[in-house]
């Protein structure tokens, strides 16, 4: 199992959170820092929702961004997808119901005292316990048709028109996300009129 080293929840470039579980073995939140100044400074389509990430060495950094809000991890590359993308769903949503629309002004490192703890504490469930995997491994069809991008941070960072193509492609992603979403709806109810069926006749 992987470890979770580092992790941030900014809105735009402003970091509003973050937890460096390497403590400092690694430059992770130079590296985040920048990261999250090229997606802000894109604009256009890299302001939309999107899942991607990014290898540096034997690091890999995971980027989730919902509605402006952007939550991103750096693990090793054991971790491999599924679970890091579980817990920065897991950690936007602890976020968004914590500070609801107070995330859209703060200022920087608001919410860093309170949150950081929360960004500990989940980092340790995702990185350590057994049940966030076999959890997670539900949801991991799901992951498999979003299928995330990789791309080698050296050349994101070298050369911003690298980063906006890649954003470019999350929505054809998304229109995968939707399609396999309907599909499962349908499965879920042809199997639900098939039990009632089988419970009338009993």
């Amino acid at each position: 199992m992987g470890k979770i080293q580092y992790a941030v929840v900014a809105r735009g470039a402003v970091v509003l959170a973050e937890h460096n579980g390497a403590g400092a073995a690694t430059n992770a939140g130079a590296v985040a820092r920048q990261i999250l100044e090229r997606l802000h400074a894109s604009g256009g389509a890299a302001a939309a929702d999107c899942n991607v990430s990014y290898t540096q060495g034997l690091f890999v950094f995971h980027v989730k961004r919902t509605d402006g809000l952007t939550a991103l991890c750096m693990t090793d590359d054991a971790a491999g997808r599924r679970i890091p993308f579980a817990f920065l769903e897991d950690i936007h949503g602890k976020f968004v119901k914590a500070y609801g629309r107070a995330a859209l002004t703060a200022l920087a490192y608001t919410m860093n005292d309170e949150f950081s703890r929360v960004l500990s504490q989940r980092m340790d469930y995702y990185s350590n316990d057994p049940n966030a995997d076999s959890i997670n491994r539900m949801k991991g069809e799901m992951d498999q048709v979003r299928s995330v991008m990789i791309d080698n941070i050296d050349k994101v960072l070298e050369r911003g028109d690298r980063l906006e193509l890649l954003v470019d492609k999350t929505a054809t992603m998304q229109g995968n996300t939707m399609r396999f979403k309907r599909q499962a709806r349908r499965f879920r109810n042809t199997v639900w009129w098939r039990n009632v069926k089988l419970t009338g006749k009993k």
